[in-house]
């Protein structure tokens, strides 16, 4: 249980657990019950029609069909039905860097899937989260907002209810999820630069995405930080460390987008091969990408969650390798 919130521009009241109450106004005078509930509580028509179906739309307590027309005063109330995690606890380390009743974001360690698969059926974030759960006593499913690659280190938003990750999915969409990573790429980067180019699978590769005409619309901006010339530095000379950030959000976008203009990322097998690059390097044994920072919109409380996640010890000891040109 949590205290209530009220928010003053948009009338919601974070309430209970798996409930999104909205007191209407007299500017929603009038409006049918599924404009509310859209326009308002900014629940998708996707997710409205399930809880219509469940009996999960309410108002002033009772159960109320979505042509209905509201007054104001009228108290709406979304209810989720209890979802619990269906992964086994495993007891792995997790990095909370944030968490309220809604969500939670993590600081997740390279290495790590974030949910099983068949090749991965456990010792995952999600197994963390659910021994998590087991210790503090909640009950919920996890929903991935974001996804970041096994060896990608960073911040991950996991959602604790439909509405959440609805809500954030569209944001996301919509950009308006700021998402800002470091990597430690191959070649001098001298100047900022953006990169504007689809992409989509490669028909040759069944892991690998590529630039491809007719791909995934996909945007990358990016900023040289520092820079470490070298002459031992394989096919490409020298190293840099760069910011970016994404405005949008495709798999493996900017291990492709740097790849494609020439600055694959130090440690990316994956990737890194199409310039010569076999094996990863001892010094850095996992692609350099860590995501750093990320700015959302709150599902319930009108305002701006921002989380920050430090450079991972193995991204700093590379670059302190560099710096003394010891690779």
């Amino acid at each position: 249980m949590f205290g209530l919130f009220l928010c003053q521009f948009c009338g919601i009241i974070s309430g209970m657990e798996n409930s999104v109450i909205y007191k209407c106004t007299q500017a929603d005078e009038g409006l049918l019950l599924k404009e509310v509930v859209r326009q308002r509580m900014k629940i998708s028509s996707h997710l409205m029609k399930k809880l219509k179906v469940q009996g999960g739309i309410t108002v002033n307590g009772s159960r109320a069909g979505v042509r209905l027309r509201v007054k104001a005063g009228d108290v709406v109330k979304i209810n989720y039905p209890e979802e619990r995690s269906y992964f086994e606890p495993q007891d792995i380390p997790l990095d909370v860097v944030y968490e309220d009743e809604d969500l939670l974001v993590v600081n997740k360690q390279p290495g790590l899937i974030v949910h099983p698969t068949h090749n991965f059926p456990d010792g995952t974030l999600a197994n963390a989260l659910a021994f998590r759960m087991e210790q503090t006593g909640e009950v919920f499913k996890p929903r991935f907002v974001n996804r970041l690659d096994m060896n990608t280190s960073g911040l991950l938003i996991v959602a604790k209810n439909a509405h959440c990750q609805d809500f954030l999915s569209h944001e996301m969409a919509a950009d308006r999820v700021e998402k800002h990573y470091l990597a430690i790429v191959h070649g001098i980067v001298e100047e900022p630069g953006t990169v504007d180019l689809p992409i989509d699978k490669d028909p040759n590769h069944k892991a690998r995405r590529m630039v491809t005409e007719g791909g995934y619309p996909s945007v990358t901006h990016y900023w040289p930080l520092k820079t470490f010339d070298s002459e031992n530095s394989g096919n490409i000379r020298g190293y840099s460390l760069l910011r970016l950030k994404l405005d949008t959000g495709r798999t493996h976008q900017i291990r492709v987008h740097m790849t494609h203009i020439g600055h694959p990322l130090v440690g990316d097998e994956l990737y890194a091969q199409l310039y010569g690059y076999t094996e990863n390097p001892e010094w850095m044994p996992r692609q350099a990408l860590h995501a750093e920072r990320l700015e959302f919109p709150h599902p319930a409380e009108g305002k701006t969650v921002s989380a920050f996640a430090p450079l991972p010890q193995d991204m700093k000891n590379c670059l302190e390798l560099l710096s003394k040109s010891l690779v």
